[in-house]
């Protein structure tokens, strides 16, 4: 059974529609990217997914883990198995890194985690992802470089073990040694989890798919899945741009 399907989506900011019709299914386990054209609709697509309030649907279904996931608050979404790892993650002085994940994996499971316990869980999964331990005691984004700043969400990732993670151009921003150290702390957590979660990497360019393979590639454009193949499309999109895929869909549609 599939862990996520979207239906005939539409929806977009209060004043504008901007995805017309998307079309999604995702199993467990596997990894799907999206790619297009700036203004295309990748990135509403995250926001509607993870419950962002300046964002409304308009029309079709969202089902997530065999129930409807527009009917959650983002909180729930949250608690029920969604991350989001964000474009530009924001900063929170005078919370630690520790106090912060305890506080969201308490919210997630209803319970209470003491705090020796908590750090063992938090050692592990640096330890697992490669980080130095001194990362806890930092202040949640405080300072942190571009490349800290998405190394962080990965750990919120390996910590909060989502069972759909989307990460919004989590490649925006990386030099090449940054962006491999993330695409490995995700190729890490897909190979360490038990079950395995769904991601959906959300893309501008190829160059995070040469480190994270995706099983799908799916062509947004004009708010609607136009096409989409295996993880040779990446390449083709590089060496072509999109027209060729957006004026063969419009010769399709005619």
């Amino acid at each position: 059974m599939a862990l996520l399907e979207i239906n005939s989506l539409h929806g977009g900011l209060s004043d504008r529609e901007i995805l017309n019709g998307v079309n999604l299914t995702l199993e467990a386990g596997k990894i799907h990217a999206i790619m297009g054209p700036n203004g295309s609709g990748k990135s509403t697509l995250a926001k509607i997914l993870a419950g962002h309030p300046g964002y409304a649907v308009t029309s079709g279904t969202v089902t997530f883990d065999g129930r409807s996931l527009l009917e959650l608050a983002p909180d729930a979404r949250g608690r029920a198995g969604v991350f989001m790892a964000f474009q530009y993650p924001n900063e929170i002085p005078g919370v630690s890194i520790l106090n912060f994940m305890r506080t969201a994996l308490q919210a997630k499971l209803g319970k209470d985690i003491p705090v020796l316990e908590f750090r063992k869980i938090l050692q592990a999964k640096m330890e697992m992802l490669g980080m130095d331990k001194t990362f806890a005691t930092r202040f949640v984004n405080d300072g942190f470089s571009g490349g800290e700043k998405k190394r962080n969400e990965i750990l919120q990732m390996a910590i909060l073990q989502p069972k759909l993670a989307i990460l919004d151009e989590t490649d925006s921003g990386l030099d090449i040694d940054a962006l491999k150290i993330v695409s490995q702390g995700v190729n890490t957590i897909m190979k360490e989890s038990d079950p395995k979660p769904a991601i959906l990497i959300i893309t501008h360019y190829n160059r995070i798919l040469d480190y994270i393979k995706p099983d799908v590639i799916h062509v947004l454009s004009a708010g609607r899945i136009i096409h989409s193949g295996g993880p040779e499309l990446a390449k083709t999109l590089e060496e072509r741009g999109y027209d060729w895929v957006v004026d063969g869909a419009a010769q399709a549609a005619a």
